[in-house]
């Protein structure tokens, strides 16, 4: 079911991270039990802040992650928003064109259980970041943990 799936995402998540790199958690059940697993408060519809599994900032701004991803390395831990399935540019705002691009692509970690990519019926991820340049690097296919040792890849258009 999909809070045991959300429980070995955030399993497999929580080994994957690594010292100093801040990560940029986005809004989300999902991304809320990597938090939990972490023992760490978190914002359900905001975007939270880790370092060295530790938190550094709930609710984040634009301005708070632009901040910290000039500050040094950053990875961004994302899922698709709701049931059209976007991945940036609806609620979670933050996570702006200029965050994405300092962070770049082969920095955004994507999470979603196996019962999410299914409720997308095939429909691609979306990417809306009202800047086209970005939203045209970020196109493509994503390898997505959807579990334990388990990934899929899916595709995200603009």
């Amino acid at each position: 079911d999909e809070e045991s799936s959300q429980g070995s995402i955030a399993a497999e998540v929580v080994e994957r991270l690594q010292h100093e790199l801040t990560y940029v958690v986005g809004p989300g059940t999902t991304t809320a039990r990597i938090m939990n697993r972490l023992s760490l408060e978190y914002t359900l519809v905001g975007v939270d802040l880790i370092r060295n599994r530790a938190l550094v900032a709930n609710d984040a701004s634009e301005r708070d992650l632009l901040s910290f991803v000039d500050a040094g390395p950053t990875k961004i831990i994302v899922t698709p928003i709701g049931g059209q399935g976007y991945l940036f540019g609806r609620g979670n705002q933050q996570i702006s064109a200029r965050v994405l691009q300092t962070v770049g692509r082969d920095n955004i970690l994507v999470v979603a259980t196996p019962e999410k990519l299914s409720a997308l019926r095939g429909r691609p991820m979306l990417i809306d970041t009202g800047d086209s340049d970005v939203d045209a690097a970020l196109c493509g296919y994503y390898k997505v943990v959807t579990g334990y040792r388990a990934e899929s890849i899916y595709r995200a258009t603009c």
